[in-house]
């Protein structure tokens, strides 16, 4: 048998209504609910007689035999009340013998008396009732002290907030105020977004993967190194254009600069990574994917936009000579269409390649 005990140790359950505890029993907890909210609807006890009548039905709903008590701490000093809690306990394990109990509390003073149960019985569990429309400091005081007491919400919260505290004065001494804060503030929103996107268990799976594509030869491992190589290309030829730039230009111009330069090479990585992937899927015979047969045709395609809307910036800026075709100028406008539309027909030809290619539906590579 299971006891499911209601905590009152300040007694205000017996001033109010002048029942005298323990009470015990379905149908005598149940009618002193409507004692207590009658006397004091506001009083937080009533919900803590509800969540134990509430258990007591939860646990007989799993055929497990219990019973709902209420012991009180009638006393005029602290240490009398808790002789008073005991002394009820004791009659309430004389009088149903339990196996274990549930003890339900409501505010941080009830948890006090929770080694006093345990001295007796074997405690189940602990439920603490937390009155949604409380404004009281003690329930703020408790629902802190259920924040300190989880490892993981300390982890993430305090920890960073702590490192970033401890950062204040140290980059007060070398920098201003301005930037002692900015640097702070964007540590803890990469701490946050580090915990927040679960790089934690991505990086933790990335090594069972690494070794799982080596052990079964898939071709997109040396594909995808091949792809870093060329995209780091990319990134310094589009920092060197940048910087043999002699009078700097405007933010526009360099950003412009930047992607005509480095385009061409960050697409051919992302052509090389995405060829390395269709043919890992080719190898397995198992049907290729839709996407996987799309994605070469909509890198190149996405690359020659890319290309030629930054080409026609540059021009109108004059930062790029322009585009001599057959001893034929082509003007700024006409480059663009020229690069727009070689991008729209690569990215058709991809769909209709993809969708001849491969047994998938529409409908079921968006499910995907």
């Amino acid at each position: 048998m299971t006891l499911v005990l209601c905590v009152d140790r300040s007694n205000e359950i017996g001033r109010k209504t002048g029942i005298r505890t323990p009470v015990s029993g379905w149908e005598a907890v149940h009618s002193l609910v409507t004692d207590v909210g009658l006397a004091d609807p506001e009083d937080s006890s009533v919900n803590c007689l509800l969540e134990a009548l509430r258990i007591a039905r939860d646990l007989r709903d799993d055929r497990e035999e219990a019973v709902v008590a209420v012991a009180s701490g009638a006393g005029e000093s602290l240490v009398g009340a808790d002789l008073s809690f005991a002394a009820q306990l004791d009659d309430l394990v004389e009088r149903h013998d339990p196996d274990a109990v549930v003890v339900v509390i409501d505010s941080a003073q009830d948890e006090r008396v929770v080694p006093i149960v345990e001295s007796r019985l074997p405690v189940a569990a602990v439920d603490r009732v937390v009155v949604r429309q409380a404004r009281d400091i003690e329930s703020t005081y408790y629902l802190l002290k259920q924040f300190l007491a989880d490892e993981e919400l300390r982890s993430t919260v305090l920890v960073p907030l702590g490192v970033g505290l401890l950062l204040v004065p140290l980059l007060l001494l070398r920098f201003s105020p301005t930037v002692a804060l900015a640097g702070v503030a964007a540590l803890l929103g990469a701490a946050l977004l580090y915990k927040g996107l679960a790089i934690t268990e991505r990086l933790a799976h990335l090594p069972e993967r690494a070794r799982e594509a080596l052990y079964s030869g898939q071709v997109s491992v040396v594909t995808y190194v091949v792809a870093a190589g060329l995209a780091l290309v990319g990134v310094s030829l589009g920092a060197l254009a940048i910087s043999d730039r002699p009078d700097g230009g405007s933010a526009l111009v360099r950003a412009m600069l930047f992607a005509y330069s480095s385009v061409p090479w960050l697409a051919l990585a992302a052509l090389t990574a995405s060829t390395g992937r269709l043919i890992d899927e080719l190898i397995r015979a198992e049907g290729t994917r839709r996407p996987y047969l799309n994605l070469p045709f909509g890198v190149v395609a996405l690359g020659l936009v890319v290309r030629g809307f930054s080409g026609y910036i540059l021009e109108r800026e004059h930062a790029l000579r322009h585009l001599v075709l057959f001893d034929y100028v082509v003007a700024p406008a006409h480059r663009l269409a020229l690069f727009v539309v070689t991008g729209i027909v690569v990215s058709v030809v991809g769909v209709k390649v993809a969708a001849s290619m491969s047994d998938e539906t529409l409908e079921e590579a968006a499910e995907q």
